[in-house]
């Protein structure tokens, strides 16, 4: 035996000084008391930089995170923008698979065809021709097949779903999460939902803000199916509420016609007629939604029904759906970005709104009145912050919605404009992000 001698790299310790004295030191706060890792300290450099160091970040997920605690979540954290709009994000949330929803009125086949997807059940799927889904549940990969309880779930740090704490744990004793090693769960993530139900029960007998919950996932989710039957094509008042929630997201809405074998080919042309009536009353769009047609279960399409043309169509239209499933993972970063950005100039809205309310109260007397003047008066003083920055209309807030959590705070305790917060984020959506683009690659490719 020979005595073996380790290979020695050259100039690596030179190499490795020169780089420690170019680099400028930024040291991480303590986060809950703990020191930062090592990992997450290596992204910040320089407080005042406009562009990100390459060295910096290895992909644009990582970037964006970055941006986030830097420049945006600033912002967000001083004009209250978690307790109006949306929670904070987390790692889990820029991490995430990319995440299907379905929604639909009951037994119109929407735990079938996650069933029909997969080739297989989920845990804990129940099918059948009642109310069946009394749940959320998120179909997700995992080493074993299980189902975990809401609470659980929601409290795991490497989750994306710590925003539903906020709806109760009312709504969480009414949420699971299904994991099983699935080759198609690894890419997409699935989000069954309850039937929505029509009159009263929907409305008051959900112990939960069940159309806050849709919108919610609406904002995580990459695709959202809204489900119809031949036999179900009313648009109840709580379906229309749940479908307006989804406001804003009209881009991820695909509407399927399920179960179309059980009617023959000239009932399913009076049939498709309807659905697109009934949608144009609810999905205030200038352009036609694309409606798949199509019998999404494991049973062979009803040849005498439908007779050959009908087959054939619904093949090629199960197709287009397969193939616009596919094309998810590979949009899925370019959603994420899209979703940012739309996050980041919601972001820089809010905080126009809240310093303009907060520079129309008095400095000394009658603060309650003027606070009930400036909520009565909301949509004048959105007016007036639209004309004062330049701003377009359609970014603007939902009004009620808006009011309902302003009449909670005290608007003399909020912040005057910080122009030097608002130069951040415009500094990031002008430079930072396009130079992420240009330097970094889509990960799903």
């Amino acid at each position: 035996m020979e005595d073996i001698q380790l290979p020695v790299l050259e100039g690596l310790d030179a190499l490795l000084a020169k780089k420690k004295k170019t680099t400028a030191t930024y040291v991480e706060p303590e986060i809950n008391g703990s020191p930062p890792s090592p990992a997450t300290s290596a992204w910040f450099s320089s407080k005042s930089s406009k562009k990100v160091p390459l060295s910096a970040v290895t992909s644009i997920t990582d970037g964006l995170k970055r941006l986030y605690l830097e420049k945006l979540k600033p912002l967000e954290t001083t004009y209250r923008f978690h307790d109006f709009v949306s929670p904070a994000l987390t790692n889990s949330d820029f991490d995430a698979k990319p995440m299907v929803m379905l929604l639909g009125q009951y037994s119109t086949g929407k735990t079938t065809f996650i069933k029909h997807l997969l080739k297989c059940e989920y845990p804990g799927a129940h099918i059948g021709p009642e109310p069946t889904t009394d749940r959320f549940v998120v179909v997700m990969s995992g080493p074993d097949e299980r189902s975990i309880p809401g609470n659980t779930i929601a409290v795991q740090a490497d989750m994306p779903f710590s925003g539903l704490t906020n709806f109760g744990g009312s709504f969480l004793s009414k949420f699971q999460c299904s994991q099983m090693p699935h080759p198609l769960l690894e890419h997409i993530t699935f989000v069954d939902t309850p039937g929505v139900l029509s009159g009263e029960k929907q409305r008051t007998q959900r112990s939960y803000d069940f159309t806050g919950v849709i919108s919610w996932f609406a904002a995580k989710c990459d695709l959202i199916l809204l489900l119809f039957d031949p036999h179900k094509l009313d648009i109840s008042d709580e379906f229309k509420r749940v479908i307006s929630s989804l406001r804003g997201h009209d881009d991820k809405i695909r509407v399927v016609l399920n179960k179309a074998d059980q009617v023959d080919t000239q009932q399913l042309m009076r049939v498709y007629g309807a659905l697109m009536w009934s949608l144009g009353k609810v999905l205030n769009t200038p352009e036609v939604s694309r409606v798949y047609i199509g019998s999404f279960n494991d049973k062979p399409i009803d040849a005498e029904a439908v007779g050959p043309m009908g087959r054939d169509l619904f093949e090629r239209e199960q197709n287009d759906l397969l193939n616009d499933l596919k094309d998810i993972p590979k949009k899925a970063c370019d959603r994420r970005i899209n979703e940012y950005v739309k996050r980041a100039r919601a972001a820089k809205i809010h905080a126009y709104i809240i310093s303009h309310l907060k520079k129309e109260m008095p400095s000394m007397m009658g603060k309650a009145k003027a606070q009930q003047r400036l909520i009565d008066n909301l949509e004048d003083e959105f007016a007036k912050v639209q004309r004062e920055f330049h701003l377009p209309a359609g970014d603007f807030p939902y009004l009620e919605h808006f009011r309902e959590v302003l009449g909670g705070y005290s608007i003399d305790k909020f912040e005057k404009l910080k122009p030097k917060m608002i130069q951040n984020v415009d500094d990031m959506l002008g430079y930072d992000i396009p130079e992420l683009l240009k330097n970094f690659r889509n990960p799903y490719e």
